[in-house]
C-alpha cells in the first residue's frame, strides 16, 4: 500500500519529462495514485505529454486555462472518469517572451494582463472547479518561485506574477478550508525545465544557488518531486496556505555566506 493508494488526481501543466509537474506526478504514481493529465491544445503538445505519462492513463485532455469553459469541461471529464478527485496540481505560467525578457518597468499592459490571467487567475478558477470535484476534501498545489518574494535578476515580470500567486494561495487556502481542502505552493530552486529556459541567466542562477545555499549545492529534480508529493499527501494534512521552499536553504540566506570565501579563492 502506497501513500496514494486509491487516490485520484488531476495534473495541469506537464510539458515533458523535464517538468517539475512530472517529477511530482511520478512520485505520486509510484505511491499508487491514478492521475489524469491536461496538455496545451494541439497534436504536438498531446504527443509530447503522452510520451511522458503512463500508457494506461485514462484521462489525457487539452486545456486552455485562458478559457473558463475549457477548465469547466476538463473537470467535468475528470468527474466522469474518476468520480471525484483527491488532489490537483497546477503547474501553469506564461508571459509573452518580449515582456519577460525586458525589465518590469518596460513590460506592456497587454503582456502583463495576459501573464497575470494565465499564471495567477487560472489557479483561482482551477481551485473553484476542483472544490466541486472534492466532496471529501483534498489538496491543491501550485508551483511558485523565490523571485516572487525577492528580486531575482532576469525573472522580471514573472516575479510580480509569482508574488500575486503566493497571495492567491493564502486566500484560496482560507476560502476552501471549510471544505477540508488544503492549498499550498512549492518553491523550487533552479531546475532545468522548458519554462526555465525562457528566463535570462538561468545557468548562472544555478551556480549562485550552489555557492550561496547552506547545503552548498543546487536542488535535484527528484528532491523537488518528493517534496511536491508530500504536500499533496495525507502526511501534510495539517499544512495549508504554505509556501514550501525546496532550494537547499537558499531562501534563508541574507548574505552571500560561504560564497564570499569561495570568491576570494577564485572558485566562483
Amino acid at each position: 500500500m502506497g501513500l496514494f493508494s486509491g487516490k485520484k488526481g488531476l495534473v495541469l501543466g506537464v510539458a515533458n519529462d523535464y517538468s517539475i509537474a512530472w517529477a511530482i506526478s511520478k512520485k505520486c504514481l509510484d505511491e499508487g495514485a491514478e492521475i489524469g493529465f491536461t496538455h496545451l491544445p494541439g497534436e504536438k503538445m498531446e504527443r509530447r505529454v503522452r510520451r511522458t505519462i503512463p500508457a494506461e492513463t485514462r484521462l489525457v485532455t487539452p486545456c486552455d486555462v485562458g478559457k473558463d469553459e475549457d477548465i469547466a469541461r476538463v473537470f467535468a471529464e475528470a468527474r466522469e472518469t474518476y468520480g471525484s478527485l483527491d488532489f490537483v496540481l497546477h503547474s501553469i505560467a506564461f508571459a509573452p517572451i518580449e515582456d519577460l525578457r525586458c525589465g518590469f518597468v518596460n513590460c506592456s499592459r497587454e503582456g502583463f494582463k495576459l501573464a497575470m490571467d494565465i499564471s495567477v487567475y487560472s489557479l483561482a478558477l482551477v481551485a473553484r472547479h476542483a472544490a466541486e470535484s472534492m466532496p471529501n476534501g483534498g489538496a491543491i498545489e501550485t508551483l511558485t518561485y523565490f523571485g516572487g518574494e525577492k528580486v531575482v535578476s532576469g525573472y522580471n515580470m514573472m516575479g510580480v506574477c509569482k508574488a500575486a500567486l503566493d497571495a492567491a494561495v493564502k486566500y484560496l487556502a482560507y476560502d476552501l478550508g471549510p471544505k477540508k481542502i488544503r492549498v499550498n505552493a512549492l518553491s523550487a530552486g533552479p531546475v532545468k525545465t522548458l519554462a526555465a529556459s525562457a528566463v535570462g541567466d538561468s545557468d548562472k542562477l544555478a551556480g549562485l544557488y550552489e555557492a550561496v545555499s547552506p547545503l552548498g549545492r543546487n536542488v535535484e529534480r527528484e528532491e523537488v518531486g518528493s517534496a511536491g508529493m508530500f504536500l499533496l499527501s495525507d502526511l501534510a494534512s495539517g499544512i495549508s496556505g504554505e509556501i514550501l521552499h525546496v532550494d537547499c536553504g537558499y531562501n534563508a540566506m541574507g548574505s552571500p555566506g560561504r560564497a564570499i570565501e569561495a570568491a576570494k579563492e577564485g572558485k566562483v
